[in-house]
């Protein structure tokens, strides 16, 4: 197996403390946002195998049937499908949403065709794939997931007592559920930008006074983000707080934005996002509500199911990816490992060994598939890998 080294992001929107206190280094005082574990092109992993630091992506593409196993080979290519990261968010994400497989490869080909350069800032297709994710606590983590029914939001937004915004909540409380939602999502993303900018001021005002956890969320997006009508969007959505061990699946066409805290994200290999707003970046509208899914959703907080192995799984109905967890207490028996398909093993706490390798917080292995594996010692591991 490998040690590896990984490369952390630095975003604007990333804490400047929480990735340096898991990790036991000085703060530099820029945003560490996330730390990247994988092959993606982006920033691929790097590890020594005696001859020299060389990427992660680079060995797969040397041995893929070596380093994935024949099944993950076939399923998924000689590829490693899956991205994991330490995610730490300082400041609220843009509200985004990621396309289903089919969608993905239709929007990417027709902006092949058309020549849009895949770098151009109007992109929005960066490849061919879907983006399913899922987010699971290391501290309090809040964010925002997947539409409230109509009803919900209309009390949410009545309760700001904003003239311009009684349109909104008449149309909530007068259509049926898909149509109530896509209409106001229609309305607050293609209204007149001064116009809702002042909206927007007034109904963070109201938020402050009313306080509370999800009014107070609120009034925090408009501090980042002032005038931004993502504010209002935000408003539709359901109010998300995990406590460490929680986790959130993401999937295609369901809104979401997260806020605060730092977790161990997992996710297909793709960039593609379709923002709808807290953002300076581009916002396509028309192809956001293509992709959009206007349907209320409960946001489904996950909770590991513990096996007789000490395996602690989050069930997701994805196979690109699968996240587990071990949580070692002082004097367990060993864990066998080895697995058919590849494995990235991160460590968040202790001071656990890998087949002779002592990890600490933030640190990483690859185990490459069929390689023997055991885990022991104290401390919790996340494992990642593919169902195949």
């Amino acid at each position: 197996m490998d040690r590896l080294t990984n490369t952390i992001r630095p975003y604007a929107w990333g804490s400047a403390t929480l990735i340096p206190e898991l990790l036991g280094t000085e703060p530099t005082g820029e945003p560490q946002a996330e730390m990247w574990m994988g092959a993606h092109p982006g920033a691929p992993s790097q590890l020594d195998r005696g001859a020299g630091a060389t990427s992660l992506s680079d060995v797969i593409a040397a041995d893929p049937a070596g380093e994935l196993g024949r099944a993950a080979l076939a399923r998924f290519g000689p590829r490693l499908p899956f991205l994991l990261k330490l995610l730490a968010a300082g400041a609220p994400l843009s509200l985004q949403v990621h396309p289903n497989l089919a969608q993905a490869k239709e929007g990417y080909d027709a902006e092949e065709r058309a020549g849009v350069p895949l770098d151009a800032p109007y992109r929005n297709y960066k490849d061919a794939n879907h983006k399913p994710e899922l987010i699971c606590a290391l501290t309090p983590f809040e964010g925002l997931c997947g539409f409230r029914t109509p009803q919900e939001a209309a009390r949410t937004l009545s309760a700001l007592e904003v003239d311009s915004l009684k349109p909104y909540v008449d149309l909530l409380r007068a259509h049926p559920v898909e149509a109530a939602l896509r209409e106001v999502l229609t309305a607050v993303l293609t209204a007149d930008r001064e116009e809702m900018a002042a909206t927007v001021t007034e109904a963070a005002a109201a938020c402050e006074r009313l306080g509370g956890a999800q009014y107070t969320a609120y009034a925090s997006l408009a501090h980042h983000y002032p005038g931004d009508p993502g504010v209002l969007a935000a408003m539709l959505l359901n109010h998300v707080q995990l406590q460490p061990g929680e986790a959130l699946f993401l999937g295609a066409g369901v809104p979401h934005a997260y806020l605060g805290g730092m977790g161990v994200e997992i996710m297909a290999n793709s960039d593609n996002v379709l923002r709808c707003g807290l953002t300076p970046k581009h916002v396509d509208v028309p192809e956001l509500l293509r992709v959009v899914r206007f349907e209320p959703t409960d946001p489904g907080v996950l909770r590991p199911e513990a096996s007789p192995s000490g395996e602690e799984l989050y069930e997701t109905p994805t196979d690109e990816f699968r996240l587990s967890r071990f949580v070692r207490a002082q004097g367990a028996a060993p864990t066998e490992l080895t697995m058919a398909t590849p494995q990235i093993l991160l460590c968040t706490a202790g001071s656990p060994s890998v087949g002779g390798l002592t990890l600490t917080p933030g640190a990483a292995v690859f185990v490459a598939a069929e390689e023997k594996s055991e885990l022991s010692g104290t401390g919790t591991v996340f494992r990642a890998t593919v169902v195949a």
